[in-house]
């Protein structure tokens, strides 16, 4: 019997936050050949196997991005885009793929649709489908399909939470205003625990402080949590932060497991926290749950089994 050929994705062009990276070691561990191409290499997550290392104007660039897609139809199955971009043009680029019989996806990844209507966000249409990382993104993609980012959770020890006395509050905002840190530093003001703030750290350094945090506050705006929360609950920490309760039931729902995150709002941020700091065992608890949920939902696996299975109906 002839032996059969692996599915052939390329994940482009860019690496944001890391996800598409880690998508694509999902689906290599599952026998995929899966690639990650980008325009240009990111600072805090340059992991790719092509750089186009693009440059100029839009004449330039589509001297590098044209031979790169003529290079890439040949060898690929899937096109697996993210944040909205494409290789070329979308106009052509979606035509192109159709007509040479390619499936497409485009992999929205939170602040390219936030906020933006229907109609700026059309052009997603013409994939093959659509895809949002959470129940809480549907809101501006209505038909998107849900697979939640990974990572490598089985990789992570947990660290759980200390009895310490003074237990340690860690937040983490790349951006004050965005994450509510003003909130955050009232709330904790007088508690009888220490925050730590860790601002502009690269990442290593960063997870390093996340494993010494006895509660984590992730964010008080956007109605969902990120990365940071996920790898915190893989650390088997308890994570604060403002949840959307549609998406907490819609979540809840699909995989069938609670979600452990304590919710909180600018106005009740000090009392969700007044009873973790008093109990370590409330603490420990959460934190179970936390990396039990972060393994359901969460891990790498998963994901390859999701990203397959959306695959296999294009």
């Amino acid at each position: 019997m002839p032996e059969t050929r692996p599915l052939r994705v390329v994940h482009c062009p860019v690496n944001t936050a890391g996800v598409p990276w880690a998508n694509v070691r999902a689906l290599r561990g599952r026998g995929v050949d899966a690639q990650l191409v980008v325009f240009n290499r990111y600072q805090l997550h340059p992991e790719a196997d092509w750089s186009l290392d693009r440059r100029g104007g839009f004449a330039r660039r589509q001297l590098t991005q044209w031979p790169a897609l003529l290079r890439l139809l040949p060898k690929t199955d899937v096109f697996h885009f993210y944040f909205g971009l494409t290789l070329v043009p979308q106009s052509v680029q979606f035509p192109i793929l159709r007509a040479l019989g390619k499936k497409s996806v485009m992999h929205y990844l939170g602040s390219d649709i936030r906020g933006k209507t229907r109609e700026e966000l059309a052009f997603g249409k013409k994939a093959g489908a659509e895809v949002v990382g959470s129940y809480d993104a549907v809101r501006w993609v209505p038909e998107a399909e849900v697979i939640p980012p990974g990572i490598d959770v089985k990789a992570i020890e947990p660290v759980p939470p200390t009895d310490r006395s003074r237990p340690v509050i860690l937040h983490a905002p790349s951006s004050r205003p965005r994450k509510g840190t003003e909130h955050v530093l009232a709330a904790c003001d007088g508690l009888d625990a220490d925050l730590v703030l860790v601002e502009g750290l690269h990442h290593a350094e960063a997870f390093e402080r996340y494993r010494e945090a006895d509660i984590v506050v992730d964010q008080l705006n956007a109605g969902w949590y990120g990365l940071l929360a996920i790898e915190c609950m893989a650390l088997g920490k308890p994570v604060v932060t403002f949840l959307h309760q549609e998406a907490v039931r819609r979540t809840e729902e699909a995989f069938g497991v609670t979600v452990p995150i304590v919710r909180a709002t600018t106005d009740d941020l000090r009392a969700r926290l007044e009873p973790l700091v008093a109990s370590a065992a409330e603490r420990r608890r959460i934190g179970e749950a936390s990396r039990g949920y972060a393994e359901r939902v969460h891990d790498l696996d998963q994901v390859a089994d999701r990203l397959l299975a959306l695959y296999s109906r294009l």
